[in-house]
């Protein structure tokens, strides 16, 4: 396992043909990147998220990026392995975990896949650790 330093987590949201990426947070939780990235669920789609995350880890100097995913229904299972393929970690948040883990970053149910996908960063976080 990577060193926590020198790690951090990507999250997804899959649905439909589109993903969408929100948050990649370094291991305290800290966001690197505000930017959003769209794309779509094939290879070429695959290779832009590829870049983009290649492209965090050298602005940012880190050696790993381990992924977490909620997906829905099956659209997220074609791109979680193509990145296991290419030697990523890749981590399948339940959407019930973080249904439930949502009301204890900010005490409100309220939905948002900012909110999700932080909270999906939270819970891979800390199962990683342990």
């Amino acid at each position: 396992m990577a060193r926590r330093w020198n790690r951090s987590i990507a999250c997804f949201y899959c649905f439909g043909t589109t993903h969408l990426n929100i948050p990649v947070t370094n291991f305290r939780g800290i966001i690197l990147t505000k930017r959003h990235l769209s794309f779509s669920n094939t290879i070429e789609g695959f290779m832009k998220l590829e870049r983009w995350i290649h492209e965090i880890q050298q602005k940012h100097h880190l050696k790993n990026v381990i992924i977490g995913m909620e997906p829905t229904g099956h659209y997220g299972y074609n791109l979680a392995n193509w990145l296991a393929d290419k030697g990523k970690e890749v981590v399948m948040v339940n959407p019930a975990t973080t249904k439930r883990n949502k009301e204890n970053r900010d005490n409100s149910p309220s939905k948002s896949d900012p909110k999700d996908a932080l909270v999906i960063a939270d819970v891979v976080s800390r199962g990683v650790d342990e």
